[in-house]
């Protein structure tokens, strides 16, 4: 477990629109696909950010400036 790495699982998750699309639609997958490539989050850590509902990421987006915000160019919809 590292406090490093869900501190900058959370950071893209706010910062980054694509990552975030991408969590919404398949957060199980998503974060398998992360502790495959060797990101060290323990069950506990995947189950609490599963948990946590969308909203959370999607209103604290919202609320940061938008010149931290990694915006995609993809087309989808709005957040």
């Amino acid at each position: 477990m590292s406090q490093r790495e869900i501190e900058h699982l959370i950071g893209r998750l706010v910062t980054d629109e694509e990552f975030r699309r991408e969590f919404e639609a398949d957060p199980d997958g998503v974060l398998r696909g992360l502790v495959e490539r060797g990101v060290a989050l323990s069950g506990a850590e995947v189950a609490a950010i599963s948990a946590t509902p969308a909203e959370v990421w999607r209103r604290a987006a919202r609320d940061l400036d938008p010149r931290l915000q990694k915006v995609s160019l993809k087309r989808g919809r709005s957040l």
